[in-house]
């Protein structure tokens, strides 16, 4: 009788045993699936693609071809992703570009992005949308109160210019003697700095080339204006550099209007935006425009991936990230004009 209790309570034991460890098998898979989940959760919650942003973008002029496609794609780009982007022109004036941040801050943006009238006047704005978790960018300057800076070497591609300028100096006139006109922009710092790096180039690369006439001009409008007036007073300009191709876009124009298309008669400049492409593929003055990154097109689909990583929290290797610059000539327009 013993020996059949013993029997019985060993049995019981064992069962225990076996149920006992079935039990702890399936606590620890069920902690285990509840880790895998919480995982999935967090890396789903960390996902870019989930995430929706808002961005709020700030240009100078919408007037200017390189800023107003690459705000246009950008735009398209949110829109597709579920994201929100609004873009505005300041009109090159600094106090209504910090109501527009402000406005920006309010609406609880994720991410601005400035193209600074002038980057001193924005910096404790931007300082204040920092410290409300925004992310900032800058478009064109070095700023400090900014996550990145997306930039040009100014100085570099103003010498860019005069460097192709005075290679056709020297190719068109005897002795390198050319009368040139230069239309630039010292309102702002950086296209400052543009109109220095064409006048150090011509200096050094076409030395017997006269500089005859400096007059601003930002946009195909002031371009026009500003050239009209030079040739007024000097009808034998044959080379004009500008900072920018909206007044290169003015002044193929002017030299139109003013029946002055020839061989020896040339503009150099940047942007290389489309209308200067076809330009120079109809056989006009423009002759080289210094393309920065790509086209409008190209230009706000490379912005566009920089504000989603800022918005999402990732990480950039410097605060300045700086940007491509190549000539454009007649001989390589085509692979990058985008008109019909």
């Amino acid at each position: 009788m013993k020996r059949k209790f013993l029997a019985v309570l060993l049995s019981a034991l064992m069962t225990a045993a076996v149920f006992g460890g079935c039990g702890a098998n399936s606590q620890a898979q069920s902690s285990g699936t509840a880790a895998a989940s919480s995982n999935t959760e967090q890396t789903s919650s960390g996902s870019t693609s989930q995430k929706k942003l808002k961005i709020g973008v700030t240009v100078q002029s919408l007037s200017n071809q390189v800023w107003s496609g690459a705000c246009s794609r950008m735009k398209e780009l949110a829109e597709a992703a579920g994201n929100t982007l609004t873009y505005v022109s300041c009109d090159d004036t600094s106090s209504k570009q910090i109501e527009q941040i402000e406005n920006y801050i309010s609406s609880g943006c994720d991410v601005i992005m400035v193209n600074p009238s002038d980057p001193n006047a924005i910096e404790t704005v931007c300082k204040q949308a920092r410290d409300a978790g925004i992310k900032v960018m800058c478009w064109d300057n070095k700023m400090t109160n900014t996550d990145i800076n997306w930039i040009i070497d100014n100085e570099k591609l103003g010498y860019m210019i005069g460097e192709q300028a005075a290679k056709f100096i020297n190719e068109k006139f005897t002795d390198g003697k050319c009368e040139v006109a230069v239309l630039d922009y010292p309102q702002t710092q950086i296209l400052l700095e543009r109109e220095n790096g064409i006048l150090k180039a011509l200096k050094a690369k076409a030395p017997n080339a006269s500089v005859v006439a400096q007059q601003p001009a930002i946009d195909a409008t002031g371009g026009l204006d500003a050239m009209e007036t030079i040739l007024q007073a000097h009808p034998n300009v044959k080379v004009v550099c500008c900072i920018g191709g909206g007044g290169a876009v003015g002044a193929n124009e002017a030299l139109k209007a003013a029946n002055k298309i020839a061989d020896n008669v040339g503009i150099f400049a940047a942007d290389a935006t489309n209308e200067e492409l076809a330009a120079m593929l109809a056989g006009e003055a423009n002759r080289m425009s210094v393309m920065i990154t790509g086209t409008p097109k190209t230009i706000g689909e490379t912005v566009y991936k920089m504000l989603v990583k800022l918005g999402n929290g990732e990480k950039f290797e410097s605060q300045n990230v700086y940007r491509e610059i190549f000539p454009i000539t007649a001989d390589n327009a085509k692979q990058y004009y985008t008109g019909k």
